[in-house]
């Protein structure tokens, strides 16, 4: 189950946006996920596939929200479960379980990751006045990789800012795991 979201992706001028928010009050589309019965988005442009849940190969000293690497198509892709980085009851993977695979920048540059989430909802268009701030839950919350949050027909959407969803520790980590597994597989 892998679906090629670049139709929509072309559908979505974007030139002048700024943190996955248009500023010109065009919409900007969102992928929307289901974690816990609960609706988050990423900003379409940042997807480059969505792909059915596959076994991965384990790496050793990652964080346990980290499930391990894959292989796609000669890149090495690391893949973190999101509701264990959320801290979220951990449940079986079922076949509607996904694998959004996101393009995220860091201080190390642009990198591929994949999120394994319960289930891919719908692509939404939201304009910049349609999303409201987060709220501030003080200092105990860390919250900053919530972008905002939009209402649907449907329900409320926490919109995510795929750059914050890991620190840079977590990013440097994920990175050395992913060299370390590309160095095994291409000493093979």
């Amino acid at each position: 189950m892998t679906t090629d979201i670049a139709t929509a992706q072309s559908t979505n001028d974007m030139s002048d946006a700024t943190d996955g928010v248009n500023t010109e009050g065009e919409g900007t589309q969102f992928l929307t996920f289901i974690l816990d019965n609960e609706a988050y988005g990423v900003e379409i442009l940042r997807v480059q596939e969505i792909k059915g849940w596959t076994p991965v190969t384990r790496i050793p000293n990652t964080p346990e929200y980290m499930q391990g690497v894959l292989n796609l198509r000669g890149t090495i892709v690391p893949i973190v479960d999101m509701r264990m980085r959320f801290n979220l009851e951990q449940i079986e993977y079922t076949p509607i379980t996904v694998i959004i695979v996101l393009s995220v920048k860091s201080e190390n540059g642009e990198r591929v990751i994949g999120l394994v989430v319960d289930s891919v909802s719908d692509v939404i268009d939201v304009s910049a006045k349609n999303i409201k701030a987060t709220p501030d839950f003080g200092t105990t919350l860390n919250t900053e990789f919530i972008s905002g949050l939009a209402t649907s027909t449907e329900h409320m959407v926490m919109l995510l800012d795929v750059d914050k969803l890991l620190s840079v520790d977590e990013m440097t980590a994920l990175s050395q795991a992913s060299d370390l597994q590309a160095d095994s597989d291409s000493s093979e």
